[in-house]
């Protein structure tokens, strides 16, 4: 089943129809410069490319037979050509057709991941601005540690995708390599201008040096750079799954009418399509490894990589599909709450300030141990106090009755510390960085 977040655009491009319709188009190609260099009759790529066909139900039934998928291709290639079909995939391997056509659907599906890393770059741009000037807590260890903006978290997630794309544009050019150079790839009996001839056609370019097979190193790469694009797409949904928790309640998903959160509980509103992203992560990264783990073959070729590449590229890529698709839809309609977030600034009774204080009173001539220590001890009285959810205590409240602190700073300075225009004077000139 296709999961409904990803397009069908991206599980057809596994399909059989699919693949062998490439096979198809690269035999023809092939045949085609062959017949123009001489090295066939121009009948056969005539042929070829007027009555060339295949049937799906008759290769599979040939394959139980001789156990090998190009062959049983070409047997049925056969019967729809005729006489004529003697001439196809001379001079090449089966790798040379496998591939090429790997190639191609490599980079027809990173075409699409571009397109939908394009869809979710939007959606965070359209929150980034929106909440520029939005207050939020910053956390470190997931407490709270000093304001920043909820536009700037998005932000930095708009940079993190934008980076994403073009590793992807850079993964997408590392596979797009072909290969129509023989058994063990030193082009015997075509010559490489079959090649040229073909990677022209289809929009890609000849391999660099290749044994029966491409160089695996490629696709490693390719591999590794979607797992890298899922650790940033688990990334963002981690920060949703924690600003929805009730205990911070900051943003979250949309919740249609009618939804149902829990059989269980009616209350529930549940973080579930962050969770998914979460989950979906961990599929595309699994990916990673064996991809890895293909780049070391014996010799010239043996087929460990084969069965591993036939099930890795359809479901990292539908997956990451899946995710990415999703993840643009849950950002587009994310719910955010500027109010709730003010509140939970404050609640700590203006700790988020220490550092300021701190490093107001070395300014002032106080040595940054001492500082440290002085704010650190009415830090310490405001956090206790405000454990309990019942505290009232504030730090500025507690600097102004310490002699150490009043000695240096008088109220006015107190009024430029406590203040979070610090904060956000700068977020210009960062968004000016993110999207110029």
């Amino acid at each position: 089943m296709i999961p409904r977040y990803s397009r069908p655009e991206m599980a057809n491009i596994f399909e059989q129809e699919n693949k062998f319709k490439i096979w198809l188009e690269v035999e023809t190609l092939a045949l085609e410069k062959m017949a123009d260099l001489g090295i066939v009759p121009k009948s056969a790529a005539k042929a070829l490319r007027e009555k060339g066909d295949f049937d799906i139900a008759r290769i599979d039934e040939i394959e139980a037979e001789v156990k090998h998928d190009v062959i049983a291709f070409l047997t049925s290639v056969a019967e729809h050509v005729g006489e004529d079909s003697r001439f196809v995939h001379q001079g090449m391997t089966s790798s040379d057709v496998i591939d090429t056509s790997f190639a191609v659907m490599l980079t027809q599906a990173a075409d699409l991941i571009i397109a939908d890393l394009d869809k979710l770059l939007a959606a965070l741009k359209k929150q980034a601005l929106a909440h520029k000037d939005t207050l939020c807590i910053g956390r470190s260890h997931g407490i709270q540690g000093e304001p920043t903006t909820f536009g700037l978290k998005m932000a930095g997630h708009y940079a993190a995708f934008k980076r994403a794309k073009e590793r992807m544009i850079a993964a997408k050019e590392e596979v797009s390599t072909i290969t129509i150079s023989g058994a063990v790839g030193t082009y015997p009996v075509l010559p490489p201008e079959v090649e040229q001839y073909v990677a022209k056609k289809l929009g890609l370019k000849p391999e660099t040096v290749a044994t029966q097979v491409i160089p695996r190193d490629r696709h490693a790469m390719f591999f590794a750079t979607l797992g890298v694009v899922a650790s940033s797409i688990e990334n963002l949904a981690v920060e949703i799954r924690h600003l929805q928790r009730t205990e911070v309640r900051e943003a979250e998903e949309y919740f249609d009418s009618g939804q149902k959160g829990s059989s269980a509980m009616p209350h529930k509103r549940n973080p579930i399509g962050s969770e998914n992203m979460t989950g979906q992560a961990r599929i595309i990264r699994a990916a990673v490894i064996p991809a890895l783990e293909n780049v070391a073959l014996w010799h010239e070729r043996d087929i460990s990589h084969s069965a591993v590449e036939r099930t890795i590229l359809p479901d990292a890529l539908i997956s990451a599909d899946y995710a990415i698709n999703r993840l643009a839809g849950i950002i587009d309609r994310l719910l955010v709450y500027p109010e709730r977030m003010l509140h939970n600034l404050e609640m700590t009774g203006g700790l988020l300030f220490s550092q300021r204080v701190m490093l107001a009173l070395t300014q002032e001539g106080i040595s940054r141990e001492d500082a440290y220590r002085i704010v650190q001890k009415n830090a310490m009285a405001v956090w206790e106090d405000r454990s309990s959810g019942k505290g009232s205590k504030t730090l500025r409240g507690e600097l102004e009755n310490d002699p150490q602190v009043t000695e240096k700073l008088d109220t006015a300075a107190l009024d430029t510390i406590f203040n979070y225009d610090a904060y956000t004077k700068n977020i210009d000139s960062i968004f000016k960085k993110v999207f110029n």
